[in-house]
């Protein structure tokens, strides 16, 4: 296994510790069992990727996604080490994730950097299995942060609020299971929350 290190553009910068604390959290709202199939978007270098990988096991799989071409090359190098890790070059409005192929799917520190929002969800619910969660690690923009390139006017900075994240994945499908804001890492500057969704069975 590659060793953990930094996060890809991720803010703030964490230790190898707040990793695994991380991962420990998310094995737990996600219920990751050796055998499952998980997705990260945006997944930077691949820090929480491959902690995943050694949770699923030779016997599942991890789809790691990335639009930016450095970090697109960490994940493909980590893939070409560990067998159970498939690298994905995402787009702006798609994930590119095989239809129904994940049981969750995670982001983190992501979410509110996505130019076409209504469109990502879309894809997202359609990479989903019925029932299958979704954990979405974001932030509140802080007071005077300025907005990321391309992103909604409404997110009031960088970052999103936690309602306007709510609504949005609400829209797409998914009904909210579980809302953390005691998230590791949480500080003054960076309000970080994690709010796990489901996808609505269809009727």
């Amino acid at each position: 296994m590659l060793a953990v290190g930094t996060l890809f553009g991720a803010a703030p910068c964490l230790g190898q510790d707040t990793w695994h604390q991380e991962a420990d959290r998310l094995a737990n709202l996600l219920h990751w069992h050796s055998g499952d199939v998980v997705a990260e978007i945006g997944a930077g270098k691949g820090n929480l990727t491959a902690l995943v990988a050694q949770r699923v096991g030779p016997s599942g799989k991890i789809y790691s996604t990335e639009l930016d071409p450095k970090a697109l090359a960490h994940l493909e190098e980590l893939a070409a080490t560990e067998h159970n890790i498939v690298a994905v070059r995402a787009a702006e409005d798609d994930t590119r994730l095989p239809n129904e192929c994940c049981d969750s799917i995670f982001m983190r520190l992501v979410y509110h950097h996505f130019t076409k929002p209504a469109e990502i969800d879309a894809s997202l619910g359609r990479s989903l299995k019925p029932g299958g969660r979704l954990a979405v690690i974001d932030e509140a923009p802080y007071p005077g942060s300025q907005l990321p390139d391309g992103v909604p006017k409404n997110r009031g900075g960088h970052g999103i609020p936690q309602k306007i994240l709510v609504a949005e994945l609400a829209a797409a499908g998914f009904e909210v299971e579980t809302v953390l804001n005691d998230w590791p890492n949480r500080d003054e500057h960076h309000q970080i929350y994690c709010v796990v969704f489901r996808k609505k069975p269809v009727n």
